[in-house]
């Protein structure tokens, strides 16, 4: 969560909350190029960092009695692996390597973004855009991989009557295209107005009439924003799960 100084000038008290956002260059003021190292490559990088440290570096000295470090590592890979198991079959578990992966960046994303003076990548649609197209083109290509022109078969409504069916294949085949828009603009919609509304209460904790209800709102948004940062990346991954599940057994 980036935070500016904000000031006040004869027309009041003056906030941009969305300047937050801003993709900026980590070293000059160039123009943000191809190969420009910015704000939300550093905390991209940091995510990555961190999900490193937390599963490999604190669980390389296992033990029968484990540390609190390897307690949360433990706690985050069952949480994962069953949720894999429950919603898409034990034949994916296979693929729980990359659900789990997904489910750890997004929430040290969005952990590290509460950090004030920190950044938010996944608050950027060019973020995650990349992750859910990503799903999108792994799980279509896994279900024709898996059940050629079968797959074709999610597409058909076999206990509609004959007629619908036809329109209802359109109707599924726009809804399964519109998956990654939805799946990346949920996450990125969700941290960003939480973003945005935290700002905007700082702002008004400049004005002391107002200073203690802004701080108690703050507060309150932002334990909310807590909340929020794990249930997008629950929400995220589940719906990996979905997709998945329907890209194996595209006839249930």
């Amino acid at each position: 969560m980036a935070t500016e100084a904000n000031g006040q000038s004869e027309g009041g008290l003056v906030f941009h909350p969305m300047d937050q956002f801003i993709v900026k260059p980590l070293f000059g003021d160039g123009a943000v190029g191809m190969f420009t190292f910015t704000n939300v490559a550093l905390w991209l990088l940091l995510a990555v960092a961190c999900v490193i440290a937390l599963m490999v570096l604190g669980t390389s000295k296992r033990a029968t009695v484990p540390t609190r470090v390897q307690s949360i590592a433990e706690l985050a890979y069952g949480f994962v692996y069953k949720m894999v198991e429950d919603v898409t079959g034990k034949d994916a578990v296979k693929y729980f390597p990359y659900i789990f992966t997904l489910f750890m960046f997004i929430v040290f994303s969005n952990f590290l973004a509460l950090i004030p003076t920190s950044f938010s990548p996944t608050s950027h649609i060019a973020v995650t855009a990349v992750l859910g197209f990503g799903v999108f083109i792994a799980v279509t290509a896994l279900g024709f991989i898996k059940n050629g022109a079968g797959f074709l078969g999610l597409f058909w409504v076999s206990s509609a009557p004959l007629a619908l069916r036809p329109i209802l294949a359109v109707i599924e085949l726009i809804s399964y295209f519109v998956r990654p828009v939805s799946h990346s603009i949920r996450l990125a919609g969700n941290i960003m107005a939480g973003h945005a509304v935290l700002k905007v209460f700082a702002g008004f904790a400049a004005i002391t009439a107002v200073a203690p209800l802004s701080i108690l709102g703050i507060t309150a948004i932002y334990a909310l924003e807590v909340l929020v940062a794990f249930i997008q990346a629950y929400v995220f991954t589940i719906l990996t799960c979905v997709y998945l599940k329907d890209a194996l057994h595209p006839s249930h």
